[in-house]
Order: C-alpha cells, then structure tokens, then sequence
C-alpha cells in the first residue's frame, strides 16, 4: 500500500489513548481517524472533545468501516493479542499500545500473521523513545562503551495509581490489575535490549509476594493467580552480557519511573541518578580516565531551563520536568505540525500530549511513515516480541521460584525491506 494515506480506526479510549488522538489527526500522512468504545459517557465524551466518529465495539468498527487500513489498540493489557490477531488477520496495519500480547502463543501467531500477509505492525512502547536509551544507543553505536557486559533498567509505578484506568472495566478491575507485573515488562526491557544491541537469550525472576491485602495479588484474587507485585529478572544475553530488569508496582516513588540505572561496557559507562547523568571513561586501552556530566544531553529542555530557578514546592515538579523533548531527541525528523504541537504544549504547561518525555510523536510518526513508505518501524513486530517474551518467560521464573528460563528465538526480520532509523 505504498503511498496511500493512512486512515485508522483507534479502539479503547484511557488516558493513553487519549494523549494521542491530536497526534495521529494532526500527522499529515493521516488521512482519516474513527474510534470505538464500549463505555457510553466516554464514548460520548471522545466524540465531542475529537470530533471524531465513534462505534460501540471493535467489531462494529471494524464491520462498518470497510475503508480503514489501520488499527490503533489501546484496550485493556490483556486484551491486546487477541485484537492485534483479529486486526491482522481483517488485513489491518496494527499500532497498539504495551503489551503486545500475555501469552507466547499470542506472540507468535502474531509474528506469523506479519509474516504471512506483509503488514505493518508497531508497538507504542514510549520508553524506548526515553532521552536515557536513544542516547545509550548512540553512544554505543559509536563505540564509546567498548562492549558492553552488563546493564540496569526499571519501570516503577505503585498500582494504586492505576486503579482508575483498570476501573472502566467495572467491579471487576481487581482481577486484572493483578497482572504479572512481568507481563508489562516492555518498558524496561526495551530500553535495556535496544541499548546493548544483543538478544537475550535466558532469563531468572524473582517476585516479591504482596502483603498489602488488598486482595489485587494471590491465587484466586487476579486471572493470573499472580501473587507478586514486583518482580526482578536477571538476563543473560547471546554475546555473553549481563542485565537486571526490575518491574515493580508497590513502591512509593516519583518521576522519572522509567530510566536506565546504568550501561557499562570495557571502555566506559553510563550511570543515572534521578536527573544526573554520567557518562564514566575508564584509563583503559590508552584512554584517559575522565567523567563527564552529560544530564544537559539526556534531561528535558524543559527541566534544563528551570534547574537553577525550580520551585521545588510544586506538587507538579516530577512530572512538570519529565515532559517533552531533550536535546538528544531527533525532533527535526518529526512533521512541523508535531513539533509545533509539543511545543505549544511545552509552553502552555499541558501535559497531555507531552507526556512520556515526548515519546507519542517518535511513535506514531515512525508507524505512519513505516505504512505510507512501506518500510518496517523500529518497534516491529520482531523488537515487540523479543520485548514481550522476554517479560512472559521472566514471569514463569518467578513462578517457579527463580529457574533459568530460555527466551525463545523470534527469527530475523525480512530483508526485502528498509528499517526506518530511528535515532
């Protein structure tokens, strides 16, 4: 379909769906947007706040609006895989947001209809657009870190701040907000994996069990029977490298939630503290032993400005500071209307759009461009994967007190098309 417009139909309308709504209108490849939404007053609420057309369901979408070559999923997590499937296999091009699936059968049979039918398939997963691994990935692309051997990376988010997206399902939302925290892995693992440019091949978990007793996690309290609310895994990658993915959701803490703690390699390493980062050159093969603050590189340009004047009593500091571009964002790449957009919202102190350190522009802009040119994203449907298994197969670690778990081989992406660059 190279060269035709995207028209996109968007099911499931949260808070994060929400956020990009403006951003795939606006994209001027984006020729048409439709939604779904089984909840009445919010299905209301989009249609009048967007002006879009909105149906009941995903099926009546998808039934009645024939001319659509797109679909957006940002439906509950694990409803995920079996909406990408049914998309895929209606001849749809998929965007969805994490995970891309619960199961490795989902996974696969996914990957297979990729294959098979040559759509494009990309994963919203914003921390890979985080300023923290495009720079990690930059510098080790240049060589800076030597090869790296082990490295750090976390998603910190209490679940009682998500009770009210698990809420629009019903009285039911404690079932599912018992999701393996695992199973939303793919904030960590791809910042991590796409900054140590290897695959990772085993895996180890261990789970915290909850004792909150607020009946979320246990057996028989979660459709997982999932008893833990934090979960750590460590990954064995196939050249040798080590790395430490946490995925917790009982902790208190702010902004950032998601960041690399550290990649460390044979010539240098990069350590983060909040907002100090640190790039380490150690006095090997002849170099010179040096540290260098690179946090003007990786923070917001927002939070640079305002470092030396922050009013540290704002309840609004950890987010205020954490939203829109950074200096190693490419945003030039981006269509003018999306840099436009950010920036008005940068000033106006609107987070809505900016949110995620600006990721939602990187994402649908590298999604719609990989359908009109007919290329393959960078979150494609193998990186998803890798991602998502890597998360699934740390959870059945845990569940089996720790045991090494090998990560399944997902293949090579195809070589008759062009991956669009990223960074």
């Amino acid at each position: 379909m190279k060269g035709n417009k995207v028209k996109i139909g968007i099911v499931g309308f949260g808070e994060f769906s929400l956020s990009h709504v403006e951003i795939f209108k606006n994209h001027p490849d984006v020729e048409c947007v439709v939604g779904a939404e089984i909840n009445p007053e919010r299905r209301k609420f989009v249609e009048d706040k967007f002006k879009i057309k909105m149906y009941e369901s995903f099926d009546e979408m998808l039934d009645k609006e024939q001319s659509l070559n797109s679909v957006a999923v940002f439906s509950q997590r694990h409803q995920h895989g079996p909406m990408i499937i049914k998309a895929l296999k209606a001849g749809k091009n998929v965007f969805t947001a994490v995970p891309m699936g619960c199961t490795e059968e989902e996974i696969f049979e996914i990957l297979d209809l990729v294959k098979k039918t040559g759509l494009t398939f990309a994963m919203g997963e914003t921390c890979y657009y985080f300023p923290c691994a495009v720079w990690s990935r930059k510098q080790r692309k240049k060589g800076a870190f030597g090869t790296v051997t082990y490295g750090e990376a976390q998603y910190y988010h209490d679940i009682t701040e998500m009770f009210a997206s698990f809420a629009s399902v019903g009285d039911g939302y404690k079932r599912i907000a018992g999701i393996p925290p695992m199973f939303y892995g793919t904030h960590s693992a791809s910042m991590l994996i796409s900054a140590m440019g290897d695959i990772p091949t085993e895996v180890a978990c261990f789970g915290y069990v909850d004792k909150v007793g607020d009946d979320i996690y246990g057996k028989g309290k979660n459709d997982w029977d999932n008893p833990f609310s934090n979960e750590t895994a460590i990954v064995r990658f196939k050249n040798g490298a080590l790395g430490r993915l946490n995925e917790f959701r009982r902790i208190g803490g702010v902004k950032p939630s998601s960041f690399i703690t550290g990649i460390y390699g044979t010539k240098a390493s990069y350590e983060c503290s909040g907002n100090q980062h640190l790039l380490s050159i150690g006095g090997v093969f002849g170099q010179t032993p040096d540290s260098i603050n690179v946090s003007d590189e990786i923070n917001t340009l927002t939070f640079t400005e305002n470092k030396n004047n922050m009013d540290l009593k704002d309840g609004r500091l950890h987010y205020k500071y954490h939203c829109g571009f950074s200096p190693v964002h490419d945003a030039q790449r981006l269509p003018e209307i999306f840099r436009k957009m950010a920036e008005e919202s940068r000033k106006r102190d609107d987070l809505s759009v900016i949110g995620h350190n600006g990721s939602h522009f990187f994402c649908v802009d590298d999604f719609v461009k990989a359908v009109v040119e007919d290329k393959i994203p960078p979150i494609n449907a193998w990186n998803s994967a890798i991602y998502t298994l890597t998360g699934i197969k740390a959870h059945e670690s845990s569940m089996q007190g720790g045991k090494i778990v090998a990560i399944p081989d997902v293949g090579k992406l195809p070589s008759d098309k062009e991956i669009i660059d990223e960074d």
